[in-house]
C-alpha cells in the first residue's frame, strides 16, 4: 500500500530518466562481429548532427535529485550519519553484489572458454555503468549536512559555490590541458542537483523562481557552446576532445541547474499525473526493480544486438539502407529481454542479504567510521568502473570494494550507545 504523503512526482523522475537511459543507451550503441571480432560504434561518432539530442536525454540530473529529495525526505534528526548513509546504501549495493558475482562467474567462462584476450575485452566493459553508483553513494552522503538548509537564500547559496567551484575546475583544466585536474567536478556538479532534490523536498524553491532558474542555466548553457571551447555532446562519445562528463564540465553544470529546476516548476502537475491508478501501478513496479533495470540494461542490449546479428540483422553501418529501422528493431527486440531479465532478476534487488541488511545500530565513532568507509567503497567502485574486470587492476579494485563494505558492515553492526529512528530505504520518497 502506498503511503499517502508519498511524494510521487519523485518516483516519477526516477523511472522515466531511467527509462531514457536504457533506450538512448540501445540507440547509441553500434555493434557488430566481423572477422576481426567484436567491433562497437557509438551513433553520436558516426552522426555528429545527432549530438544536440542529448540535452534531452542526458537525463543523469534527475537521478541525482530523486536521491537528493527522497534523503532529505528520510532524514530524522538524531540519527548518527554513517548509521543513515550505511541504511541508505544497503539497498543501493545489494543487487550489485549480485551482478559482480554473476560477471565474475561469467568472465571466468569466458576465458575458459575464448581466452584470456577475449575475457579482458569483456571485463573492461563490464562494470562501466557503476560509475555512477559510486558518485551517487558520495554524494548522499553530503544529504545530512545540505538537509540544514532553510531558507531558499541558503539553497541559493550553496548552488552558486558549486557552480563557481566547477568553473574553477574548468579553467584549470583548460589551462593545464589535464582533464584529470578537474576530477573535483565529480563532486562538485553532481551535488547540484543532489541540492536541488533536498532544496525541493523542503519546499524552499517556489514554482516561479525554478522557471526562471532553469531559463536562465539553458540560456548561459547555450552561450557556452556558442564560445567554446566546450563540444555540445552531453554524453560519451569516444570520438570528442573535450568530455562534458569524463570528469563532468561547467556545462553539464548548468545541466544539471536547468533540468532539476525543470523538474520543481513541474512536480506538481507529474505529481497530480500520477495519482492515476494504472499510471502508479507501472511507476511503483519500477521503482521497486530500478537498479535491477540500470544495471542489466547494457547486457540486454547486448543480448539483443547480437542475437539479430546471428539472424543477419545488424544496426551498425549508419550510411546502411534502412539502418533506422533496424535500430528500431533492435530497441523492440531490446524491451522484450529487458523485460525477461527484469521479471528474473528483479526479486534479487527487493530480497535482504543475511548479515549485510541486518540493522545499521552503530553510534558515535563507530558510526562515522562505517559512512567513511561506505564513502571509500564508492570511491574504488567508481576506480573499477574505470578500469573495468579486464587486468588486475579491476580484480584488485573489485576485492577492495568488497573488502571495503565489509567493513562498513562490520562498523555500522557495532551496538549503539543511544539509538536512533532508522531511515527508509532508498526506494522511499516521502514528504515530511
Amino acid at each position: 500500500m502506498t503511503h499517502a504523503t508519498r511524494d510521487r512526482a519523485v518516483d516519477v523522475a526516477r523511472l522515466a530518466a531511467l527509462v531514457v537511459v536504457m533506450f538512448g543507451h540501445c540507440a547509441l550503441l553500434l555493434a557488430t562481429i566481423d572477422g576481426s571480432g567484436v567491433r562497437i560504434g557509438n551513433l553520436i561518432g558516426q552522426v555528429p548532427a545527432v549530438a544536440p539530442v542529448t540535452w534531452i536525454v542526458q537525463v543523469m540530473p534527475l537521478f541525482f535529485l530523486a536521491g537528493g529529495a527522497a534523503g532529505a525526505y528520510g532524514h530524522r534528526a538524531g540519527t548518527p550519519w554513517g548509521a543513515w548513509l550505511f541504511t541508505r546504501a544497503q539497498r543501493l549495493y545489494r543487487p550489485v553484489f549480485w551482478y559482480l558475482a554473476a560477471w565474475s562467474v561469467g568472465l571466468l567462462a569466458a576465458w575458459a572458454a575464448l581466452g584470456a584476450d577475449s575475457a579482458a575485452g569483456l571485463g573492461g566493459e563490464s562494470v562501466a555503468l557503476l560509475w555512477f553508483l559510486g558518485v551517487y553513494v558520495v554524494t548522499l552522503a553530503f544529504v545530512p549536512a545540505l538537509v540544514r538548509m532553510r531558507t531558499g537564500r541558503a539553497a541559493a547559496v550553496v548552488i552558486a559555490f558549486l557552480v563557481a567551484a566547477a568553473a574553477a575546475m574548468d579553467a584549470v583544466r583548460l589551462n593545464t590541458g589535464t582533464p584529470a585536474v578537474a576530477v573535483g567536478n565529480f563532486l562538485f556538479v553532481w551535488l547540484i542537483p543532489v541540492a536541488l532534490g533536498v532544496a525541493y523536498a523542503r519546499r524552499l524553491i517556489g514554482r516561479h523562481v525554478a522557471l526562471a532558474v532553469a531559463v536562465a542555466a539553458f540560456a548561459v548553457q547555450t552561450v557556452l557552446v556558442a564560445a567554446g571551447p566546450y563540444e555540445v555532446s552531453l554524453v560519451v562519445t569516444g570520438t570528442e576532445q573535450i568530455s562534458n562528463v569524463s570528469p563532468p564540465t561547467l556545462l553539464l553544470a548548468m545541466h544539471c541547474l536547468w533540468m532539476s529546476c525543470l523538474f520543481v516548476a513541474a512536480a506538481g502537475a507529474i505529481g497530480r499525473w500520477a495519482q492515476r491508478p494504472r499510471v502508479w501501478t507501472v511507476v511503483a513496479a519500477g521503482n521497486a526493480g530500478a537498479m535491477t533495470l540500470y544495471l542489466w540494461h547494457i547486457v540486454a542490449i547486448a543480448i539483443a544486438a547480437f542475437g539479430l546479428h546471428a539472424l543477419g540483422v545488424d544496426a551498425y553501418d549508419v550510411t546502411a539502407s534502412g539502418f533506422w529501422g533496424l535500430l528500431a528493431l533492435r530497441a523492440l527486440v531490446f524491451s522484450v529481454v529487458m523485460f525477461a531479465l527484469f521479471r528474473l532478476l528483479a526479486p534479487l534487488e527487493r530480497h535482504p542479504l543475511p548479515w549485510w541488511d541486518a540493522p545499521a545500530t552503530a553510534a558515535g565513532a563507530r558510526a562515522t567510521a562505517a559512512g567513511a568507509l561506505l564513502c571509500a567503497s564508492a570511491v574504488v567502485l567508481v576506480v573499477m568502473a574505470k578500469f573495468g574486470l579486464g587486468d588486475g587492476t579491476g580484480w584488485s579494485a573489485l576485492a577492495v570494494f568488497l573488502g571495503l563494505a565489509a567493513a562498513a558492515r562490520t562498523c555500522a553492526a557495532a551496538p549503539a550507545a543511544v539509538s536512533g529512528p532508522q531511515a527508509p530505504t532508498e526506494v522511499g520518497s516521502r514528504r515530511p
